[in-house]
């Protein structure tokens, strides 16, 4: 499958579709025989439990099944996302930390960090930052996939500060000695992730076949009840004829689509 054109942005090179040309998949990752990338590490930025799995679960999965070390990253404690009057925050807290573990399990995930900051209060500030360049530097990721933060207009604020805090962390923070100098004491060392995929883009240049994966995808979401537990089959259905659609691009049953971007 023919590999789309890069474009040089300022640090980083992004796949781009042609003016004429129908979107491409980069990289094939069934058919490559690029084996530089093939069980590095991967290190996954949520804003929320369950927004991975929603987003990106089947990918997840497929890296995993090819051997490679995943680390899932939850930013937030997910303690406002219920409707429930008898609900209270700290408990729903809890509830969704084990709803988060037991879908990491399912997705095959090595290890899950939770950075527990209140949802709906995520802010970009030196905490955050340190915190995911903290984890960059531990797990050295050849890959971060996070959530796209440039959706206009409606969106979730936590999305947009969980996707562009691990952007700028990704250049420069994890890869600037002098950014952290608490690293420096604690003997981490500057780290240079070689690239980013992003789930959620209006602008997706890269789709993954996750045809084989995608019933462990649905699988890994099912665990988050106190999010899907009613209404299950409707969310079910949705999510089938999402990807379905996303899978027509590359002539698969099921595929999961992407902003992919090259750091150099």
């Amino acid at each position: 499958m023919e590999q789309t054109q890069g474009q040089e942005q300022g640090g980083t090179t992004a796949s781009k579709q042609g003016a004429d040309t129908q979107t491409q998949a980069y990289p094939n990752t069934d058919a490559a025989d690029d084996m530089s990338r093939s069980t590095t590490p991967v290190l996954v930025v949520t804003p929320h439990p369950d927004d991975a799995e929603t987003g990106a679960g089947g990918t997840i999965v497929k890296w995993a099944k090819q051997g490679r070390k995943i680390v899932l990253v939850v930013c937030t404690n997910g303690d406002k996302g219920s409707s429930d009057p008898e609900m209270t925050s700290p408990k729903l807290a809890a509830i969704r930390e084990v709803e988060q573990r037991e879908a990491a399990k399912v997705l095959g995930v090595s290890e899950v960090v939770f950075l527990r900051h209140p949802d709906q209060r995520l802010s970009d500030t030196y905490e955050l930052r340190e915190q995911i360049s903290r984890q960059i530097k531990i797990h050295t990721p050849h890959t971060v996939l996070t959530i796209d933060p440039n959706r206009p207009y409606i969106r979730h604020e936590d999305h947009y500060v969980c996707g562009r805090v691990t952007l700028n962390c990704v250049f420069p923070y994890a890869r600037d000695r002098m950014a952290f100098p608490e690293h420096n004491e604690e003997g981490l060392q500057p780290h240079k992730v070689r690239e980013v995929y992003m789930w959620g883009s209006l602008d997706p240049d890269t789709f993954l076949d996750v045809t084989d994966t995608f019933g462990a995808k649905l699988d890994a979401l099912s665990r988050h009840r106190s999010q899907v537990g009613q209404g299950w089959e409707q969310r079910e259905a949705r999510s089938r004829a999402r990807y379905e659609e996303v899978g027509k691009r590359l002539g698969v049953t099921y595929a999961e689509a992407f902003k992919r971007i090259e750091v150099f």
